[in-house]
């Protein structure tokens, strides 16, 4: 190994939108999936994401060609809006390759946010920094416009707490025989013609209204993390044009699951749309629905 061991890397951000939003763009798993990778060549998929303090987040980073990168992270503490601090251990093939402990402040900058993070990092195998140095550099870049596009508009977040474990709720959503039964607003029923609920799968659907009126649609699920997340974008009917790209997440908490459904639109005029005949209350009567489901109610 060359080059230094030890090495304290500094970072600093200032982005347009309030603490809230970079806070939850900084924490959500989904969003981390998106983000952090710092380039398109490069796939973060998560394992596990339990983010409370003591919980831990496990994520491969594939890149073609390439062997897998893993990337292991323990909450050590976190102070809502505020403050985070968790280790970071990355290994390759089961070895190990750098350990770091990262410290990430918010505080309010203006109308924006500032962000100032720092990496104490150990490179172990192989002299790491200048990866850090080019992976935190592009991945906090991205971080800056993904919280953008959720103070744009075009992104709705509805959570739910669900007094039920993670593996119920998980169990009665990503079942073909319940996940339609419960899916939709109060009123809404489902007529599928087909389901088949993993990565790379599918549901075509029907929704039909309380007066009887038919809203074709079309899911397409991207990834499918068992008890942790699911990816899928949103389709006016079979293969039609797309309105959404959607992820549920589901963190487990004290009281029982966290769910989390997000929604990026196509346009902030289709975010109009859709929060203009409802859509957030229609959500959380979905979740509603759910938590009914698995007795939680």
């Amino acid at each position: 190994m060359t080059g230094s061991a030890f090495a304290t890397l500094s970072f600093e951000r200032n982005v347009a939108v309030p603490p809230p939003t970079l806070w939850q763009a900084w924490t959500d798993p989904a969003a981390r999936a998106v983000w952090s990778a710092p380039s398109p060549a490069v796939e973060v998929v998560y394992l596990e994401a339990d983010t409370r303090p003591g919980g831990r987040e496990v994520s491969v980073c594939k890149v073609a060609g390439a062997p897998d990168i893993r990337c292991e992270i323990g909450w050590l503490a976190i102070e809502p809006g505020r403050r985070s601090v968790n280790s970071e251990l990355v290994s390759r093939a089961g070895r190990a390759l750098s350990a770091a402990l990262v410290t990430a402040d918010l505080a309010a900058e203006g109308a924006g946010s500032r962000l100032r993070v720092t990496v104490q990092l150990s490179s172990l195998a192989e002299d790491m920094e200048a990866g850090y140095r080019q992976g935190f550099g592009a991945g906090l870049d991205h971080l800056c416009a993904h919280a953008a596009g959720l103070a744009e508009g075009r992104t709705m977040l509805l959570e739910r707490l669900i007094r039920a474990p993670r593996d119920r709720v998980w169990g009665a959503w990503m079942n073909a025989d319940s996940l339609p039964k419960w899916w939709g607003p109060e009123g809404f029923s489902c007529r599928t013609q087909r389901i088949d609920l993993r990565t790379g799968g599918e549901w075509l659907f029907d929704m039909i209204g309380p007066d009887g009126t038919v809203y074709p649609n079309h899911h397409l699920y991207t990834l499918v993390e068992p008890q942790a997340r699911i990816d899928y974008q949103l389709l006016w009917g079979e293969n039609g044009p797309k309105h959404a790209d959607a992820w549920a997440a589901f963190q487990p908490v004290d009281e029982g699951t966290k769910v989390t459904l997000g929604m990026v639109f196509s346009s902030a005029e289709e975010f109009q749309t859709a929060k203009g005949f409802g859509a957030v209350e229609l959500g959380l009567q979905t979740l509603g629905k759910l938590a009914r489901v698995v007795g939680a109610a």
